[in-house]
């Protein structure tokens, strides 16, 4: 299946998902209607509630409480965007500028709040404490992922182990929790709620790995946000991780300084080292095993068109451009 074959499969479900953020964000106040409004509509794959879609389906669930499940997971993800530019002092997402350059620093903090805290209520109406118990969890462990990529920062010194920890905490947990509900939700046995849960975990990371390429390898436009805003940010992800573990002394001294630095106007310096160490290729090898195990994790589950979208969207994790 090709992305669109996907979203075609799910366009019914994924109506009643967006009609539970619609309802859900409505708010009195205005400022929260304007910057909910804009970030829900400024594009995104919406990849996270497909997935629990996708996984409650694959389940055989057959009633509708993952629409509002899968709003909650998009409403997490959106608060985490919000409060994520206002951190990294990002301009641009999703070819869009962010809603801190708009609105300024304050409101996007304090409406990622709203969004956050109206996700907790949303959770309280699906009415299942295992289900509150997974993404009351997932929020916190994103906390901690956000905190420990803080203090990596700034730090050439991270090891791969270190940036692994922080995308599993920060980017591969939602999506695990994402497809783990699913089963929740269905009243599926143990191995195949532990199967969803490993599919996510792996495929959210390699989607995130894939996203730490694209940002040495895309354009802006392709991309929807500007290229180099890792090394801006002073991140140090797998690309220049493996660079500074397979450059030569004078490559790691210059990568070293460059990454406690933030400096952007050195990405061409950083590239060609990048290219010279082949730590581009190395990383894809790695997002590609992710994708792999992820697929591999869904064995037990049983045949089903929504199982061979969840394998599908595992290989467009690693192929995509974007």
């Amino acid at each position: 299946m090709q992305l669109n074959d996907i979203q075609a499969l799910v366009a019914k479900d994924m109506d009643g998902v967006n009609a539970s953020i619609r309802t859900q964000l409505h708010s009195d106040v205005v400022l929260i209607e304007q910057m909910g409004e804009y970030i829900i509509n400024s594009g995104g794959k919406r990849l996270r509630p497909v997935i629990a879609v996708l996984s409650a389906r694959a389940c055989g669930y057959q009633g509708d409480k993952h629409h509002l499940t899968a709003a909650v997971i998009e409403f997490i993800h959106t608060a985490t965007l919000l409060h994520d530019d206002v951190v990294d002092a990002s301009e641009l997402r999703r070819g869009k500028e962010t809603a801190n350059s708009i609105w300024g620093n304050e409101a996007s903090v304090l409406v990622g709040d709203f969004i956050f805290s109206r996700a907790f209520e949303m959770m309280v109406q699906i009415g299942d404490m295992r289900v509150m118990e997974i993404l009351s969890g997932t929020s916190n462990k994103i906390a901690e992922g956000e905190v420990l990529q803080l203090l990596n920062c700034n730090d050439p010194e991270t090891s791969e182990q270190q940036y692994m920890q922080v995308i599993q905490c920060k980017t591969a947990k939602l999506f695990s929790s994402a497809a783990q509900i699913g089963a929740v939700l269905a009243g599926r046995p143990a191995n195949e709620e532990l199967a969803l849960e490993s599919y996510g975990m792996h495929l959210g990371t390699a989607f995130q790995i894939v996203d730490d390429v694209l940002d040495y390898r895309a354009d802006s436009v392709t991309m929807g946000k500007n290229v180099g805003d890792d090394l801006a940010e002073g991140k140090p992800t797998l690309p220049l991780i493996y660079a500074l573990r397979q450059g030569s002394k004078e490559q790691k001294a210059t990568l070293s300084e460059i990454i406690k630095a933030g400096d952007r106007n050195k990405l061409a310096q950083v590239l060609e080292i990048i290219k010279q160490t082949n730590a581009l290729q190395y990383t894809e090898v790695v997002a590609k095993q992710e994708a792999e195990t992820a697929k591999q994790s869904l064995a037990c589950m049983p045949d089903s068109e929504y199982k061979t979208a969840l394998i599908s969207l595992a290989d467009f994790s690693v192929s995509r451009a974007y």
